[in-house]
């Protein structure tokens, strides 16, 4: 027994002679950013479970370190911890750097809930709002925000519309990448598939020349999800199911994270609708097929990290019946009528005419932290979009597209964050990117927008300086240089005689004509410059102030330059001009906000002055071998465009709150003392929730949004001679429909059916009394209402 004691003992001094425990360990605690010591930082070394605290000049001292591998775990207050593993005695002195700064937007943001989160004018829509449109698009989503509303082609193309401007306008970042699929088109809805976002932002401020000088409308970001660093797995599916269209909408994703950074997600959803209902009649070729798949992969943590994603979305969108004439007949006919020319019973074919809409998108980006410096992001992306708009057409054509358009782009686009000065922040980058448009041949018709190559450099700097603890000031620049270069047959009668082309551009012609046509070379560069300059000031009793100038240019796009025929899915003739410029933006926004447990508000007024604006107007009707149509000429005019967006939230109880807002806008072309065309009306927006936490999170909600008639617009109206009547016709294409009020319900409530799982359960109706309306902003209220009575049903299961 005693030699079994002795060896026992004699390991023990071994081990103890072995495990060499008379090291030191010193260090420094000190801000990653701009490199201060962080005093107080509290040390603890695992290994040893013992602690020590950072000096007043960030450094530390641990004696008595055993040799070895020894883990520290460092904290400070506003840091995520710091882990490392340290080995001993090789390393006796280690720098910790650790993250201390809260990153903020330095924006004005315009979006759609309460304003309690903000560090300028902000509201967002976050994904508990945009599940309730997952079955709808990213223009419906948006439409209930103050000072937002859309431009539609029936009830399936539906654009975002911010401060009466839309298109080419506003510029659209779905995950970090611009967006780019023909929006130069009214009828051209974007391509984005919002079940793949977190929040959507409409945002104007000096971080807006990040992603482009051309932002005259605003910018609208479709941000994803970011995911803890975790081992876990998880996702959802849900199920939306509609009366009105007999369709609805399956979405599922599922992701996966680990604790070392890495994450992987995928997506897949589809929706399908038939003939959609107004309140007398079904909307014949109304319906709508859409299928989105995404998937994304990376690594992140807070020194570096990558992402990797794509995505393809796939529509097929019915264009109403009725909207295809014949004649000019049938066009006043259309007009003067209160139903459409042709209404059939429900159906979920989607016969012509129609588009058929395919997007992919590609990005790749990396990021890396440098000490005492900042942030470098690099980004690589590429889009592919494909458009074809078929028309109703006969013998061996009858399944060929009369549009079909090939969009390549892709960019390159690096990113400097410095954040390292105290109170300042600074962004500075430059963009190169190539686009390539090919309108495919065999379509039977001339293209209405001709091959071109565009090129794209910019460079820019945004700041931000924090002037004291209540206020700030922002201010950016940003130079873009773009050039395009087409390759376009013009009818030789056009070039020579109706626009006068072959004096004003000789360099275009080529020197080739055939069939009584002349090919031309048309190349044009623009010099683009953007500025921005911001003040931020927070006032006792919780108000805030914000006051921000934007300078804008954008130049014109290759519809305004190139389009020359029929714009089937419009259903009209689009004419644009080799002798249309660039336009230049001169905006003020104010704003005056409060917010505290109890009420909230924001009142903000704007001022836009636009030199040389696009604008697209009617000019008269022609008679193609397709039928009548009205023609639309694009034109210059300077424009002023000002108005005032109003908010009001109000937490009337515990479980009881009133959120409204009300916008109203005025467009004037200024050059011939007119209205502008096409600028939304007064509306405002009216909600009390019932929401009870303990009671399964159940939210009950009535909703009003109520449109006035728009007063203040151009008279387009003309006469035309009908060769079927012999008579000269009045054709009514300005006069705005009046107003309306809808009203909606919206309930929701939560359900713990599974351990690890929830169930939510939708329950909604819009347009409750099932209100015949027509609204000014839609291309087809001159032939039929908008839609009846929905009753939707969502259900979705968080596992």
């Amino acid at each position: 027994m005693k030699q079994y004691l002795w060896i026992v003992v004699l390991c023990f001094y071994s081990l103890a002679y072995t495990q060499n425990c008379t090291h030191s360990l010193d260090g420094t605690v000190t801000d990653f950013h701009d490199g201060n010591p962080l005093s107080g930082a509290t040390i603890h070394n695992e290994t040893a479970n013992t602690y020590t605290s950072a000096d007043i000049n960030g450094k530390f001292s641990f004696s008595d370190v055993c040799e070895g591998t020894i883990v520290l775990v460092v904290s400070h207050v506003g840091c995520d911890p710091e882990r490392l593993e340290v080995d001993v005695p090789n390393k006796r002195y280690v720098d910790i750097h650790m993250e201390h700064h809260l990153e903020e937007l330095h924006e004005v943001l315009i979006t759609g809930t309460s304003k309690e989160e903000k560090t300028s004018i902000q509201q967002t829509v976050h994904k508990k709002q945009i599940e309730t449109f997952t079955d709808k698009s990213l223009g419906d989503a948006l439409n209930t925000l103050s000072g937002v509303s859309s431009l539609n082609t029936g009830n399936t193309i539906v654009k975002p519309m911010i401060h009466g401007l839309h298109s080419s306008r506003l510029i659209i970042i779905n995950n970090n990448v611009r967006l780019f699929d023909q929006e130069w088109g009214d009828e051209h809805a974007p391509n984005i598939d919002i079940n793949t976002s977190n929040q959507l932002e409409v945002i104007k401020g000096a971080n807006t020349l990040r992603y482009g000088s051309d932002a005259i409308g605003g910018l609208i970001l479709v941000k994803p999800k970011k995911y803890a660093p975790k081992d876990s797995l998880f996702g959802s599916t849900s199920l939306s199911m509609n009366s009105n269209g007999l369709g609805g909408n399956l979405n599922s994703e599922l992701i996966k994270t680990y604790k070392s950074g890495y994450y992987a997600k995928t997506q897949g959803s589809y929706k399908r609708f038939g003939d959609f209902k107004a309140p007398d009649y079904y909307l014949t070729n109304s319906g709508l097929k859409n299928a989105n798949v995404s998937a994304n992969v990376g690594y992140s943590s807070f020194e570096k990290g990558f992402d990797a994603y794509y995505s393809f979305v796939d529509n097929e969108l019915g264009i109403l019946a009725a909207s295809h004439i014949g004649n000019v007949n049938d066009l006043v006919t259309a007009i003067n009528s209160k139903e459409p020319r042709i209404t059939e019973d429900f159906s979920y074919h989607i016969e012509y005419p129609k588009q058929r809409i395919s997007h992919h998108l590609g990005k790749l980006d990396a990021y890396k932290r440098f000490k005492r410096l900042g942030k470098l992001s690099m980004q690589y992306d590429f889009q592919i979009n494909r458009r074809k708009e078929y028309d109703l057409r006969r013998g061996d054509q009858a399944d060929t597209p009369v549009i079909d358009l090939r969009l390549f782009t892709t960019s390159f686009q690096p990113n400097l964050q410095i954040d390292a000065f105290e109170n300042t922040e600074i962004n500075t980058g430059f963009l190169l990117r190539f686009q390539q448009n090919d309108a495919i041949s065999g379509t039977g018709v001339s293209p209405l927008i001709p091959d071109f190559e565009k090129y794209d450099a910019g460079v820019y700097a945004t700041g931000t300086y924090k002037l004291n603890l209540f206020s700030e000031i922002s201010a950016g620049f940003r130079f873009d240089f773009s050039k395009i270069k087409a390759r376009k047959w013009y009818n030789t009668t056009d070039w020579e005689d109706t626009y006068n082309y072959d004096e004003l551009f000789p360099e275009f012609e080529s020197g080739i004509t055939s069939n009584s046509k002349t090919l031309t070379y048309p190349e044009f560069s623009f010099p683009n410059f953007s500025a921005n300059l911001g003040y931020m000031r927070h006032f006792s009793n919780d108000f805030e102030f914000f006051l921000n100038y934007g300078l804008a240019s954008r130049m014109p796009n290759p519809s305004e330059l190139f389009s020359d025929g029929l714009h089937h899915s419009a259903a009209r003739i689009e004419i644009g001009k080799l002798t249309i410029g660039k336009e230049v933006s001169n905006k003020v926004i104010a704003s005056l906000q409060r917010n505290n447990q109890h009420i909230g508000f924001t009142i903000s007024p704007y001022f836009n002055y636009i030199n040389d604006y696009i604008q697209l107007i009617p000019t008269g009707i022609t008679t193609t071998i397709r039928g009548a149509f009205p023609v639309w000429e694009y034109d210059q005019v300077d424009a002023t465009i000002y108005g005032v967006d109003l908010d009001l939230n109000v937490r009337i109880s515990d479980k009881i709150s009133y959120n409204g807002n009300f916008s109203w806008l005025r467009g004037h072309n200024e050059t011939n003392d007119i209205p502008l065309i096409n600028m939304p009306a007064a509306n405002f927006n009216n909600s009390i929730t019932y929401y009870n936490k303990d009671l399964n999170q159940l939210s009950v909600s009535l909703i009003n949004k109520t449109v006035l008639q728009q007063k203040n617009y151009p008279d387009y109206n003309f006469y035309t001679y009908n060769a079927i009547t012999n008579t000269n016709d009045y054709v009514d294409i300005s006069t705005p429909p009046s107003s309306y009020s809808l009203f909606s319900f919206n309930s929701a409530a939560n359900f713990k059916v599974f351990k690890t799982g929830t169930l939510k359960l939708e329950f909604n109706i819009d347009n409750i009394f099932n209100t015949s309306y027509r609204d000014y902003l839609n291309s087809l209220r001159y032939f039929a209402d908008e839609l009846g009575r929905n009753v939707n049903l969502k259900v979705k299961i968080n596992y």
